[in-house]
């Protein structure tokens, strides 16, 4: 009997018998491509100082892997329906491995900005094909428990990677956040090969190429127009023409996708509740969470006057509690549905913001913080849950590919929306009543947010005998 038939019997009617292991695994590779988010933003000063960047080279460290990464991610989902999850998980993997390298090595802006793109390439064919493996392998409540864990370990590596970046770049210097990722990188690809089941193809036919390159110009412009208005405002010009370009490549696409033979994706997902309330509440948890670790980082190190080290340190409890938090609502999912989960999360995380407006001082603004991420933590768990769960295997990747790009939008509104309402408290100097009012105004915005959500969510998710 052939790998495939054998991951085939076991996929329909038994559990997988190395599927927790593998969910370690294919945890892990999520884990550092999320923590190569946060672990940069602190090595940035000490980049720009080593490599003599400007302010917009800096900002393309970062802006060019969350663009590579969120514009390819839907293609990655589909290349791992049409050619194999494991394949393609693998085949990200070295990608990024050989990127973050190449990263380490780079003696100047074109290599550096290269490899980071390449980074982001790897990253989208890696994070959707793990999750649609992570789907296909578990079922009913099992599923649950795999998508917590896998939600506290995406969402806790977000706040894990302001604290690595502060010790890395302490320690042995800036080029180590990328030149961590290679010995974990090879270590995982070896033992992925080993042990990561080849699941039967769950498509065929043939990549639509036209199709992917719309959908990634789409969202390549979206997500720098959303990075764009975070410096220079939502009506600048340049944003403004930027949105209507990813409109208009938006509206091809989906016109493309009704006449082609072989379709990237079934717009009709689109068109399915879960998949809609799953993706709204994966791009408001993202939003909330990187909006408040930029927030929080300029908050401790700018108004409260806190080094780089001590701002990771500070962000410690807010990782595991968003860790906790999510592990702990897979375990409830079931019992309570996604709906009430979701309310009730969306209220603390709104409470949670509000603390720092309330009391000022770095006790406040972690405490809040932390009362924040339990709820973003079990978000995270009900935006995954919600799409994912009733979804065929045909369509775990593509649908996977959907939820990680939304995933990024949230990342780049949340970053925007924050550095706008906050500008006056980050241009500010520390301590002054006018950076406090800043700071004020941004975390009002976030319990917004939340509290608007709460309501969107109430309406929008299905109750549990829906």
């Amino acid at each position: 009997m052939s790998d495939t038939e054998t991951a085939g019997t076991h996929a329909a009617q038994t559990p997988h018998p190395r599927r927790w292991p593998v969910l370690g695994l294919l945890g892990l590779a999520q884990l550092m491509l999320i923590l190569d988010i946060t672990v940069v933003a602190i090595a940035l000063p000490h980049m720009g100082a080593e490599l003599d960047l400007d302010r917009a080279a800096l900002t393309w460290v970062v802006s060019g892997y969350a663009l590579a990464f969120g514009s390819l991610m839907l293609l990655g989902g589909r290349t791992a329906d049409l050619f194999g999850a494991k394949r393609i998980v693998l085949a990200g993997l070295v990608l990024f491995t050989a990127a973050s390298l190449a990263a380490g090595l780079a003696n100047g802006a074109p290599l550096l900005l290269t490899a980071r793109i390449s980074q982001g390439a790897g990253a989208a064919l890696l994070s959707p094909a793990a999750l649609s493996v992570v789907v296909r392998l578990f079922d009913g409540e099992e599923r649950n428990k795999a998508l917590g864990i896998w939600s506290a370990l995406g969402g806790g590596g977000a706040a894990l990677g302001v604290l690595l970046g502060g010790l890395i770049t302490a320690g042995p210097g800036w080029a180590w956040v990328f030149f961590i990722n290679v010995p974990v990188g090879l270590i995982l690809l070896v033992a992925l090969a080993r042990m990561l089941p080849d699941l039967p193809r769950a498509a065929t036919g043939s990549l639509d190429v036209p199709g992917a390159a719309l959908v990634a110009a789409a969202t390549a412009a979206l997500i720098y127009a959303l990075i764009r208005a975070g410096d220079h405002g939502w009506l600048n010009t340049l944003s403004l023409v930027l949105f209507a370009a990813a409109a208009a490549a938006y509206a091809a696409f989906a016109a493309w996708q009704r006449r082609t033979p072989a379709p990237l994706m079934d717009l009709r997902l689109l068109g399915r509740r879960p998949v809609v309330a799953g993706i709204f509440v994966i791009a408001v948890a993202t939003a909330l969470m990187v909006g408040v670790f930029f927030l929080g980082s300029f908050y401790l190190q700018n108004h409260q006057d806190h080094g780089a080290l001590m701002t990771g340190v500070l962000f410690l409890p807010v990782a595991l509690v968003t860790m906790a938090a999510a592990t702990g609502a897979g375990r409830v999912l079931g019992r309570h549905g996604a709906r009430v989960l979701a309310v009730v999360a969306l209220a603390v995380t709104a409470a949670g913001f509000l603390v720092p407006v309330l009391w000022s001082g770095t006790t406040a603004m972690v405490t809040g913080v932390s009362i924040a991420a339990s709820g973003l933590g079990a978000l995270f768990v009900v935006a995954s849950a919600t799409a994912l769960g009733h979804v065929a295997p045909h369509e775990a990747g593509v649908t996977s590919g959907i939820v990680s790009t939304f995933h990024e939008f949230g990342a780049s509104v949340g970053a925007a929306a924050v550095s706008s309402a906050a500008a006056a408290g980050i241009a500010a100097h520390t301590g002054t009543a006018t950076a406090a009012a800043g700071f004020d105004d941004a975390f009002l915005v976030a319990t917004g947010i939340a509290a608007a959500a709460a309501v969107i969510a109430l309406w929008l998710i299905p109750s549990r005998s829906e």
